[in-house]
This record gives structure tokens, C-alpha cells and sequence, in this order.
């Protein structure tokens, strides 16, 4: 085996990290997965820009699915397990997934902006199939940059502790193709997604000051949920920077001290790249913490358990039931009398069905 495949840590740092990607990997999946369901049951009553939160959800559960395995493997294995053509598959899925990441939250902070009118119901309304048309020029564009070192601009190699790759940060200045590769992949697919994302969000944050006023005599609760998917979206692109941000300092400083890194602990470079995974785990928890229509589509087949059964027990009276009320120990429950269908209410105030909930218009 090449050197370069070995780990560079300690079998015992090897398990300990590998039993991390294995918490991150089922959280990641198990969140994730919730968001798309929660999307699917409720396809046709998603706004347009709630296709990117789904899209974010599509990346992140895409990253656990085809990386953190391989990466689990090998930690266990204190070995990084199938070689060059493994580690151009892992490098290439990383790239997709980490410039679509990014690049959907910033068109998500340019779409808040633009939604968030000044007062907020004045803003721009999205179609779906203009969102869908962006949601595929982003994976387009993810892929074409992934695609580059295969076909000969820059390239992918292991991270210095052996169990992942990466673009090969350390070939920065051996020659002018790997280096213009990477300034270039440096500014378009992390410094200005990362600079309209600021931008963006500071925008909408003054756009909200100044209506705020506005919002609180005309459209109070609108303006409630503006502001509240607006920080919902603030704070999954937060997360993302955060989760982010050593990683890519880490390997810009490896870029320019490449001489340098053999003196660096592989444990001190290995950190960066586990906390930059958690990145998968968190936006899930986010945005079910701020869309509390989420939550309710979780709980929505319980709600129809109650319907069916209810139905059920008494069949005599299911054409009385039509349009009335079925009061439940936790919510209130509408049958529809045509397919089961149960919309819930929640006891909150201010928070309306399922159906009459539009967050993101």
C-alpha cells in the first residue's frame, strides 16, 4: 500500500473518529431523510424557494450516503481502503456535494431578499419552475467543477492524516495548472458564495428593520413568519460557515506552508475535517425548529390514525362525520369525509393548519 493511504494517526484516535462518522452518518440520514418526507407529503403545498431547503436536504443526505461509508471503513480499517480509483471517487462526490451545499445557500440568501419585500408582502413572488431551473444549474455547475481534475485541471489527492481526500491543497505553486485551479475554484465556489451570503442577509436585515413598523400595524403575522423563516435561513447558512470555516483555513494555510505541514500533528488536521461533516447533521434540526409545519406533517399520520379508527369504530355515523370536528387528547382533527385526509391544528397561537400555512411565499 502507498504511504500516503495510511493513517497518520493512532489506531485509537482511528475508532474514536471512526465511531463519530458513524453518529454523524445515522443522524445525517435519519434528519435529512425527515425533511424529504416531511417535503413529499406535502409536494404540492411547498413554495417555490422551499425547494432549495429540500435541495440542501438532497446534498446533504447524498454526502452521508455515498462518503461518510468509505471514510467510516477506512478509519476502522487504520488504512484508507481502495487506493487511487477509491480516492478519486470520494474526492469527486465531495466536490458535488460541498459546491452544491454552498451554492444553494446562496441563492437561498438572494431568494429571502428578494422575497422579503419592504414590508415583506411586497416582495417578489418565485414560480416553481424558476426555482427548479436554478436548483439544476447549481448541480450542473457542482459537477463541472468536479469533473475538472479528471480532465486534467487540478487534481485530487488524501488529506495529511490518510483517511480522506480532497483537492490536493499541498500542489498549490508546484505548477501553474494546479495553482490556477485552485485560486480560481477558491473564488468562485467558496469567497462569493460566502460574500452574498453576508451581503444578502444583511440586506434582510435591514430591509426587515426598516419595515418593521409596517409589519406591526398592517401584517403582524406575516410579518412574524418572514422574520422567522429569514432566521431560519440565516442560521442553516451560519451553521454551514462555521462547520466550514477551519477546514478551508486549514488548507489554505497548507497551501502556502506546504513545506511546513510535516511538523503539524495529523490530529490538528484531522479536526477540521470531522467538524466540517457535522455540517449534515444540524440543518435538519434547524429547520424543523423553525418550520413548525414540518412537525406537523410528522405528526400527521398519527392524526389520521385517529381518523381511520374513529371512522371505524363507528361506520354508522361516518356520513355525519363529514365536515365536523373529532376532537383528539392533542389536536383537533378535520375529516374530510372523501379520502381520510386529517388536518391538524396546533394549539399555538398564531399557528394555522398545514394547508393554510405559506411561509415562503
Amino acid at each position: 500500500m502507498d504511504d500516503k493511504y495510511k493513517s497518520k494517526l493512532s489506531p485509537a484516535v482511528d475508532f474514536w473518529a471512526g465511531m463519530y462518522l458513524v453518529t454523524i452518518a445515522v443522524l445525517s440520514i435519519i434528519g435529512n431523510m425527515a425533511v424529504l418526507v416531511s417535503a413529499a407529503r406535502r409536494a404540492a403545498l411547498l413554495k417555490a424557494p422551499e425547494l432549495l431547503t429540500v435541495n440542501l436536504a438532497v446534498t446533504d443526505i447524498g454526502m452521508a450516503l455515498s462518503m461518510y461509508p468509505l471514510s467510516i471503513a477506512s478509519a476502522f480499517n487504520h488504512a484508507w481502503i481502495g487506493g487511487d480509483s477509491s480516492c478519486l471517487y470520494y474526492g469527486l462526490m465531495g466536490m458535488v456535494f460541498s459546491i452544491t451545499s454552498i451554492m444553494t445557500l446562496a441563492v437561498m440568501g438572494m431568494v429571502r431578499y428578494l422575497v422579503t419585500g419592504s414590508p415583506p408582502t411586497t416582495g417578489i413572488k418565485f414560480q416553481r419552475k424558476t426555482i427548479s431551473i436554478v436548483i439544476s444549474a447549481i448541480w450542473l455547475y457542482a459537477s463541472l467543477w468536479a469533473l475538472f481534475p479528471l480532465l486534467g485541471w487540478g487534481n485530487y489527492g488524501p488529506e495529511p492524516f490518510g483517511l480522506a481526500c480532497s483537492i490536493d491543497w499541498n500542489s498549490y505553486g508546484k505548477s501553474l495548472n494546479h495553482s490556477a485551479f485552485i485560486m480560481t475554484l477558491s473564488v468562485l465556489c467558496t469567497f462569493l458564495p460566502c460574500l452574498v451570503i453576508l451581503f444578502t442577509y444583511f440586506g434582510i436585515a435591514w430591509k426587515l428593520h426598516r419595515a418593521y413598523q409596517s409589519i406591526q400595524s398592517n401584517d403582524f403575522q406575516c410579518g412574524n413568519v418572514e422574520k422567522k423563516i429569514t432566521l431560519m435561513a440565516v442560521m442553516i447558512s451560519l451553521g454551514f460557515l462555521l462547520a466550514w470555516t477551519p477546514y478551508v483555513a486549514v488548507s489554505f494555510w497548507s497551501m502556502f506552508h506546504s513545506q511546513e505541514q510535516n511538523h503539524i500533528a495529523p490530529f490538528v488536521t484531522l479536526l477540521p475535517c470531522l467538524f466540517a461533516k457535522s455540517s449534515t447533521v444540524y440543518n435538519p434540526f434547524i429547520y424543523f425548529i423553525f418550520q413548525r409545519t414540518s412537525w406537523q406533517e410528522l405528526l400527521r399520520l398519527q392524526r389520521q390514525m385517529f381518523c381511520f379508527s374513529h371512522r371505524a369504530s363507528s361506520p354508522a355515523e361516518g356520513g355525519k362525520l363529514k365536515g365536523e370536528m373529532v376532537k383528539g387528547s392533542d389536536c383537533t382533527v378535520l375529516e374530510n369525509g372523501t379520502d381520510g385526509t386529517c388536518v391538524g391544528r396546533m394549539g399555538a397561537p398564531g399557528i394555522q393548519s398545514v394547508s393554510q400555512m405559506t411561509p415562503l411565499d
